[in-house]
C-alpha cells in the first residue's frame, strides 16, 4: 500500500473544487438498474469506492461508456442476475459498503436480490436491519444464511405490494434501498422516519425524470406511487458537502487562504454554521465558499449561558457524523474547549490516539465522547508516523500533518482514496507539500 508523506506548517493558497459526491454516486449508481435505457450521470467522482461499484455493475451485465472525465453512461438491458450467486460477487459484493444499494433495484426489477455481508469503515455496527425489514413490509421473501453472511430477498408471486411502514432509524441508504425497490410495486408506498439528506432527495428527483411518481422529497414522509417501468435520464451529482467541510478544515487548521468553487451552498446545511461556532471565519461569494488565513487562530464560541461548545452529529438536517473527525480535529487548534459527541458509530473517535501522539490535548470519554482542549493558536502539532483507520479519519489525520511541525507519514492511504478524487495532486495546485510513495 502506498503512503504519504507530507511536509507540514506550509500556508496554502488558491482555489479548489469539490468532487462529486460519494455518498449521492453509490446511490445514483445504483438506480441504474431500474430501467433498460441509457442513463448518463455526470460529476462521478474518481474515487476506489465508486470504481469498485462500476466494476461491479459491469460485472452484472451492463453496459458502460466512460465519455470523458467524472462522466458515464449505463445501460442495464441484460443483467445477469445469476451473477448474485457466484462466488466471484461473493467477493466484490462484500468489499464494498454501498454495494448494499443494488438489492432493491434488482428486487423491485428481477424479483431477487442478494449481497454478502457488506464491507466499508471498521467504525462500529453497522446494522442492515432497515433495508430488509423494508423489502419485508412491500411482501418479498428473506432469507440469510448464517454460514457465510449472505442475504436475500425474493419477490413473491404477485410481486411487491405497496405498504405504509415507519423505519426504525433514518437511514440514508435504507431508505434509498426501500425507495427504489417502492417504485416499482403495486400500489402506494408512504415510508415515514425517511432520510431526507439532499443526496436522498436527489436520488428521488433522479427517479421522478425517470418516471416514478414520488412525493413529499426533502421531508421525513415520503409517498411513492408505483410505476409499471422507467426510463433513461440524465442526471448530474452535487459537489461533496463532506470534502467541503474537509477543505474549510485544512484552510482554517493550516492559516491559509482558500476559496472553495461551486458548493451547491443551499444543499450545505447548518455545516457552514458548526465551523463559525468553532471561530472559523468563511464568507459566501456567490456559491463560492472563501476562508481568509487565521493567522491570529479562532477561537471557539461557548453557549449562551457558557457552557462548553457541544457538537454531536445528527439525521439531516442535523450535522453530518462523517464531519465530526474533521471538527475533531480542528478543534484540536482552536482557542477554548469542544465536547464532541459522536451517536451513530461507536468506534470512530478510536483515531485520537494518533493525534494526542501529535501533541493534541483530547480526553476520550467512551466510545461516543471526547473532549478537545485547545491550544494556544501559537502553538503547533508535531509531525508523527501514523496509519489511516478509515476515510474520515484518515483526510483528518491529513489535515493535522498538513498543519503540524516536520514531515508526517501516513500509511495505509487507500482508505483515504477510497473517497477523495486525486487528493494529493489537488493539494499540490494550492502549494501543500505532499509526495505519495
Amino acid at each position: 500500500m502506498g503512503i504519504f508523506k507530507i511536509e507540514g506548517g506550509v500556508r496554502l493558497k488558491g482555489e479548489i473544487t469539490p468532487q462529486g459526491a460519494k455518498n449521492e454516486a453509490l446511490q445514483i449508481l445504483c438506480a441504474i438498474l431500474l430501467t433498460p435505457e441509457k442513463v448518463t450521470i455526470t460529476n462521478v467522482p474518481d474515487i476506489i469506492d465508486i470504481n469498485k461499484l462500476i466494476t461491479l455493475l459491469g460485472n452484472l451485465g451492463v453496459k458502460i461508456k466512460k465519455n470523458g472525465p467524472n462522466s458515464y453512461t449505463f445501460q442495464a438491458d441484460e443483467v445477469n442476475v445469476n451473477y448474485l450467486e457466484t462466488e466471484a460477487f461473493k467477493k466484490e459484493g462484500g468489499a464494498l459498503r454501498g454495494s448494499i444499494m443494488i438489492v432493491g433495484p434488482l428486487l423491485a426489477r428481477f424479483g431477487k436480490g442478494y449481497i454478502p455481508k457488506p464491507g466499508g469503515d471498521k467504525i462500529g455496527r453497522r446494522r442492515l436491519d432497515t433495508h430488509f425489514e423494508g423489502f419485508i413490509n412491500l411482501g418479498a421473501k428473506f432469507r440469510y444464511n448464517k454460514e457465510d453472511h449472505f442475504y436475500g430477498v425474493e419477490t413473491p408471486a404477485e410481486g411487491l405490494q405497496g405498504a405504509h411502514m415507519l423505519l426504525d432509524e433514518a437511514s440514508v441508504t435504507g431508505t434509498a434501498n426501500i425507495v427504489m425497490a417502492a417504485v416499482l410495486a403495486n400500489g402506494i408506498t408512504t415510508i415515514y422516519n425517511a432520510a431526507c439528506e439532499p443526496y436522498l432527495q436527489q436520488l428521488c428527483k433522479m427517479l421522478n425524470s425517470m418516471g416514478a411518481k414520488i412525493t413529499g422529497i426533502g421531508s421525513n414522509l415520503l409517498t411513492i406511487e408505483g410505476v409499471a417501468s422507467l426510463g433513461g435520464c440524465e442526471h448530474r451529482i452535487l459537489p461533496d458537502m463532506i470534502e467541503i467541510g474537509s477543505w474549510i478544515g485544512l484552510a482554517a487548521m493550516t492559516k491559509s487562504e482558500i476559496t472553495i468553487k461551486d458548493v451547491s451552498w443551499d444543499n450545505l446545511g447548518v455545516i457552514p454554521n458548526v465551523f463559525r461556532k468553532l471561530g472559523i471565519t468563511l464568507e459566501r461569494r456567490g456559491d463560492d465558499i472563501y476562508i481568509p488565513s487565521h493567522v491570529d487562530g479562532y477561537e471557539v464560541k461557548t453557549d449562551i449561558d457558557g457552557s462548553i461548545l457541544t457538537i454531536a452529529d445528527a439525521p439531516w438536517p442535523g450535522f453530518t457524523p462523517d464531519l465530526l473527525s474533521i471538527v475533531l480535529v480542528v478543534a484540536t487548534q482552536a482557542k477554548g474547549d469542544v465536547l464532541i459527541h459522536q451517536k451513530m458509530f461507536e468506534s470512530r473517535l478510536f483515531f485520537v490516539d494518533k493525534l494526542i501522539d501529535m501533541g493534541a490535548k483530547i480526553m476520550l470519554c467512551d466510545p461516543h465522547r471526547a473532549v478537545v482542549i485547545g491550544h494556544d493558536f501559537k502553538s503547533q502539532l508535531k509531525a508523527t508516523t501514523m496509519s489511516s483507520p478509515d476515510i474520515r479519519a484518515g483526510i483528518s489525520l491529513l489535515i493535522a500533518a498538513l498543519s503540524a511541525k516536520g514531515t508526517s507519514t501516513i500509511q495505509n492511504i487507500d482508505q483515504i482514496d477510497r473517497g477523495y478524487e486525486r487528493i494529493d495532486e489537488r493539494l499540490r495546485a494550492i502549494g501543500a507539500k505532499i509526495v505519495r510513495a
